[in-house]
């Protein structure tokens, strides 16, 4: 049923330019988009909320090009995923340790706000750790909790590429943690 709606709200978008039916379709997935790219950002909000503004207004664009062959969650998260990596190809001068390092002020004041500051700040840390594969793959299905061939819709990886990424991710997310206490 909820396919059904969503495929109503993108008709309405893409062939009548309904502005009221684009915005039920943002509110209903502004939370997921924003809370995947943040993870990808390693907890910098700012660049997150550009990055989730910027997602938003690719699918206004292209609703037309939605196909319905994946959930609209799905077709979503796919365009959030370019339009970071675009992003990501836009800094290329600039090194992982930087990216880290800006956000780390952000890790702060969000981690200030969670009831285990220290976690949060591990957490986002554990997740710099990883190839960025890693972490999309890891933030997809740990975070936003899609399956596997939903995972591969949106990075355009293989299954079994997807697992392999998972299980890397997964163990290097491990032995961090172990590393620093977490059981």
């Amino acid at each position: 049923m909820e396919a059904l709606s969503d495929m109503a709200l993108v008709a309405q978008v893409a062939v009548f330019h309904n502005n009221r039916a684009f915005d039920k379709i943002v509110l209903k997935y502004q939370s997921a988009v924003r809370r995947f790219l943040l993870n990808l950002t390693l907890g910098n909000e700012a660049l997150s909320d550009d990055l989730a503004q910027d997602t938003f207004l690719k699918a206004y664009t292209h609703m037309a090009q939605f196909r319905g062959t994946a959930s609209l969650q799905t077709w979503l998260f796919r365009i959030a995923y370019n339009v970071f990596y675009d992003h990501q190809r836009s800094q290329k001068g600039k090194q992982a340790s930087e990216t880290l390092d800006a956000a780390s002020p952000l890790l702060g004041q969000r981690a200030a706000d969670s009831p285990k500051p220290s976690l949060t700040m591990d957490i986002y840390h554990a997740l710099s750790l990883l190839k960025e594969e890693e972490r999309t793959c890891i933030t997809l299905q740990m975070i936003e909790g899609q399956p596997i061939d939903q995972i591969a819709k949106v990075t355009g990886m293989a299954d079994n590429t997807v697992k392999s990424h998972l299980r890397r991710g997964k163990q290097r997310l491990a032995t961090f943690l172990k590393q620093n206490g977490y059981d």
